[in-house]
């Protein structure tokens, strides 16, 4: 059934690839199996991180990128990491209006993800996802994430071009997110680029980009948007194709790539041992007990970490190696 399913996602059938991202989500038995099919197809998309704080407009700025790459007839895959999303369909109502045009085009489709709580990082996941869309053939695939918190950093990451998107007026807030944002920004965006302050935002991300240097030699552009009225999206769009051509070229790129695959080993890792660990060290209820126990000063966890590792065969020389 894996060989002809995958056939399907390959052709893009789009329920199969529906089916296949469900499975993902809910960490089916032959999810595993179809990813690794669907492997050695990946890798001829682009794949566009978007990120930024909420209120910043992401929703319409990806809602005009994939309306201007279908002008380019490229095929266009969204992923929307946001419970909030138009995407979703928890939106409100002018939202789902603007949408209605790419939900009903054939070369797009659209996916919310939301924080669930099945075991394995919300990163983790997106990548899969991506992975099916890439194999799928879809040219571009948008991931928008909801703020600037650990895993959207992560989804960024992985993405071949991370978008960072601000608004005027953000003031201080630009210096909260420089920690944990902006030293992995492709290009910056500051849309909503017709209220007042917009000068004074570029100023400051221009003095925040000047302060650190990239080792592949590459300066971060940064591009006036008003999504709501379609304007800078073609501006947008030629800065995006611009750092996807300079990678291409850079050695640096494969040393991107490696540290992205070696991070979604380690997570792939992480999960695989903690599922062990819950599957094999505790009977069921027993983690709340132990946890309660801990809250109530009747035990400590590191004894009961060590309990676990030993029950799981996990020598502590082996641990003391790594």
């Amino acid at each position: 059934m894996t060989a002809s399913f995958v056939a399907r996602i390959l052709a893009r059938d789009l329920r199969a690839v529906a089916r296949a991202i469900s499975k993902i989500e809910n960490d089916a038995s032959d999810a595993s199996d179809i990813l690794k099919a669907l492997f050695p197809h990946t890798g001829r998309g682009l794949t566009i991180g978007i990120t930024g704080a909420p209120g910043a407009g992401k929703s319409s700025l990806v809602d005009k990128l994939a309306a201007y790459y279908r002008t380019l007839e490229k095929t266009v895959g969204i992923i929307a990491v946001d419970p909030s999303s138009p995407f979703s369909g928890g939106a409100i109502l002018g939202d789902r209006i603007r949408m209605q045009a790419l939900a009903n085009d054939p070369h797009v489709f659209i996916r919310s993800m939301a924080t669930r709580g099945n075991l394995g990082g919300l990163a983790r996941a997106t990548v899969d996802v991506v992975a099916v869309l890439d194999a799928a053939g879809y040219d571009r695939t948008l991931v928008e994430t909801v703020g600037v918190g650990q895993d959207e950093v992560d989804i960024v990451k992985t993405a071949d071009v991370s978008i960072v998107v601000l608004v005027p007026g953000m003031g201080d807030d630009i210096q909260a997110i420089k920690a944990g944002i902006m030293e992995i920004g492709d290009i910056f965006v500051i849309n909503k680029a017709e209220r007042d302050g917009v000068e004074r935002t570029e100023r400051e991300l221009i003095t925040l980009l000047e302060m650190s240097e990239r080792s592949d030699g590459w300066r971060p552009p940064i591009v006036r948007t008003v999504a709501t009225q379609n304007k800078g999206i073609a501006e947008f769009v030629a800065a995006i194709e611009q750092y996807a051509a300079f990678r291409q070229q850079q050695t640096a790129s494969l040393v991107r790539r490696a540290s992205i695959a070696e991070n979604r080993l380690v997570e792939s890792l992480r999960e695989r041992l903690l599922r062990r660990v819950l599957h094999e060290a505790f009977a069921p209820g027993q983690l709340h007990e132990l946890a309660m126990a801990v809250a109530a000063r009747q035990r400590d966890p590191y004894s009961i970490v060590e309990d676990v590792v030993s029950r799981v065969h996990i020598a502590k020389s082996e641990e003391q190696e790594h």
